[in-house]
């Protein structure tokens, strides 16, 4: 099989992509979205979907055949929460990056119970709406040590050959006091182009400066709490080859992009 890149994905806000949107706020995303599979070399065998809604000791990742839907967003209209999504799970894909986390040191383990959140979901539904590509989710370990996160996407490089797209899924700005505010388009513009700089670099100085994004400016202003960066690290963290940007906007007065790793 062609090896698949892994990318660095937004995943808007809540169900945005499936309510109205007077002001355009999510067009740009939702277009980036729908061009995703056309951005692959061929159609992926699975997709691992790390998410910034999943935080459990160690790693774990969806072991389902059939996953549930978690609608875990509030105060959102009712047809939001009877959103579809019925992609296949992938027991086998669940198993071999469980071992292959193992095999790295980390603790690793499928949930069969566990249902896919928004974070994979609402996005997933926009680039593949048939829901015909089997999918398994992936959490964060809870001490969200962004080097951990490098480390495990590292030792998960070995399914991009086995036709498995991974995907980080987050947001680059994810600051819920900030959205909508003036005043955060300076901070988040800065650390967008000291975030492009990292994930654009040599994956040695790459993972040298990920580790360290806390203390790049506009890093805190732009991640209070960084459970939704954290998923670039293991999509960075599986890629040997460049990064490269291939979507930005301001959306809601703040700076959003999503990367390729190759």
């Amino acid at each position: 099989m062609t090896r698949q890149p892994s990318f660095f994905i937004p995943h808007g806000g809540g169900p945005c992509f499936f309510m109205p949107d007077p002001q355009g706020n999510w067009e740009t995303m939702a277009e980036f979205l729908r061009g995703l599979p056309a951005r692959l070399p061929e159609a992926p065998k699975a997709i691992l979907v790390v998410s910034g809604h999943w935080e459990t000791d160690g790693f774990a990742f969806t072991g389902a055949e059939r996953p549930a839907l978690l609608y875990d967003y509030y105060g959102f209209p009712q047809h939001t929460y009877e959103l579809r999504f019925d992609a296949p799970g992938s027991p086998w894909l669940a198993a071999r990056a469980s071992l292959l986390l193992r095999e790295a040191g980390f603790a690793a383990a499928a949930d069969p119970q566990r249902g896919y959140d928004h974070g994979v979901f609402v996005p997933l539904k926009v680039a593949w709406p048939a829901a015909d590509v089997p999918v398994v989710e992936m959490s964060l370990d809870r001490s969200l040590d962004p080097a951990m996160h490098l480390a495990a996407g590292q030792a998960l490089a070995p399914l991009r050959d086995e036709g498995v797209l991974i995907l980080g899924s987050g947001m680059s700005f994810h600051n819920m006091r900030g959205y909508g505010n003036p005043a955060s388009t300076a901070p988040s513009l800065a650390f967008d182009e000291w975030l492009t700089e990292a994930a654009e670099a040599g994956p040695d100085d790459r993972a040298k400066a990920l580790s360290r994004w806390a203390d790049a400016p506009g890093g805190r202003f732009s991640h209070p709490r960084e459970e939704h960066l954290l998923p670039l690290m293991v999509a960075a963290g599986a890629a040997q080859g460049a990064g490269e940007k291939v979507y930005s906007d301001i959306v809601l007065k703040t700076a959003i992009s999503a990367f390729r790793f190759d």
